[in-house]
């Protein structure tokens, strides 16, 4: 049996390394939502970016099929980083626009403070419709794409979602949420990829 062209293999594993980076740079964070902790509070100096300033980020939401197919409910948005950089996003319903209607995907332009990686994101639910958001992806020019996976019913009037910060905290420490995964999925692809070129070329020598 012939050798495989030493092309062959290199150009395989350069594919397949790429599809592993684009799977990446957004990796989806699959929990369970929860009700923000006590401590939790809006800051406010979040107000001052609301009509300019700071940082731009795109919010997308996509509402669940299993919610109603219109909502008046009130939804306002909060997320963050570890280092107490918080985007705070109030209203952002308009039941005029037919915003978060069943199936439907809604994106925003968001002012806030400039942050490093988005570790955390609550939704403020205010109504009687019972609004379900199924995802909602967040992206920043400093900051790489998250999705915090929803999909279930969010109770009224609390803050309700995911904080992913080292410790539960934002004040400092860890700077990264837990979806790194991918990233170190990417490097130990790599460094495999490496050592089989080593074998490889040997092989063909």
């Amino acid at each position: 049996m012939g050798k495989p062209p030493q092309f062959a293999v290199e150009g395989t594993l350069f594919f397949a390394s790429i599809f592993l980076l684009s799977q990446a740079s957004s990796i989806p964070i699959v929990s369970v939502p929860q009700p923000a902790l006590s401590s939790f509070k809006i800051n406010s100096t979040t107000q001052t970016y609301l009509n300019g300033g700071g940082c731009t980020f795109s919010v997308s939401i996509r509402t669940s099929c299993s919610s109603p197919y219109l909502t008046e409910d009130q939804i306002s948005l909060s997320f963050g980083d570890a280092y107490g950089n918080q985007v705070y996003a109030p209203r952002l319903d308009d039941p005029s626009s037919r915003t978060f209607e069943r199936c439907s995907s809604d994106t925003y332009q968001i002012n806030g403070p400039c942050t490093y990686d988005i570790c955390y994101l609550y939704v403020y639910r205010s109504g009687y419709d019972g609004w379900i958001p199924y995802d909602i992806t967040v992206s920043g020019y400093y900051t790489r794409p998250v999705t915090f996976r929803y999909n279930v019913p969010i109770p009224s009037n609390i803050w309700y979602g995911f904080d992913y910060c080292s410790g539960g905290g934002r004040s400092g420490g860890g700077t990264t949420i837990k979806a790194d995964w991918g990233w170190s999925l990417l490097s130990i692809f790599m460094t495999l990829w490496y050592t089989i070129m080593g074998q490889v070329q040997h092989w063909l020598a």
